[in-house]
């Protein structure tokens, strides 16, 4: 790959991580599943889930509770092209999520998880998706839920 295709191939992948988490927290969630390959997957071994295919994905996270808050920050990531077409990933993830959310400022407390991500792309059609999501959690615990 030329310097350029490099490049352009590191900042794709680095947009497609932003917007997934941005899609979770600000976003429609469902419409994550628009950032996969059809054939695409995201999976969190430890809790024993692997979602796959972009109906599976848009079910999955679409079914995420309506009064859930979450701010999501992804620090470094590291984006590797391997050729012009595929590349991998790894990011680094702390969320802070609340349920039971009706409006208004939350009192800032620790994050709920700490983690990292592990990331394959795919080009297709010219367009940078991901083919695979994997989570890594090594801290982690439930999600609260606010009482007013």
């Amino acid at each position: 790959m030329d310097p350029l295709e490099h490049l352009l191939a590191e900042r794709a992948c680095e947009r497609l991580i932003l917007d997934f988490v941005h899609r979770l927290d600000l976003g429609e969630p469902a419409t994550v599943a628009e950032l996969f390959t059809a054939d695409g997957g995201w999976e969190w071994p430890a809790g024993g889930r692997r979602i796959e295919g972009r109906e599976a994905l848009r079910r999955y996270f679409g079914s995420r509770p309506a009064d859930r808050l979450s701010r999501r920050l992804m620090s470094n990531i590291l984006v590797t092209p391997a050729s012009p077409d595929t590349a991998t990933a790894t990011s680094y993830f702390t969320t802070y999520r609340v349920d039971g959310y009706d409006g208004g400022m939350v009192p800032a407390g620790p994050p709920t998880q700490v983690g990292h991500y592990e990331d394959t792309f795919r080009k297709v059609d010219g367009v940078w998706l991901l083919a695979s999501r994997v989570l890594f959690l090594p801290f982690g615990g439930e999600t609260s839920r606010l009482t007013r």
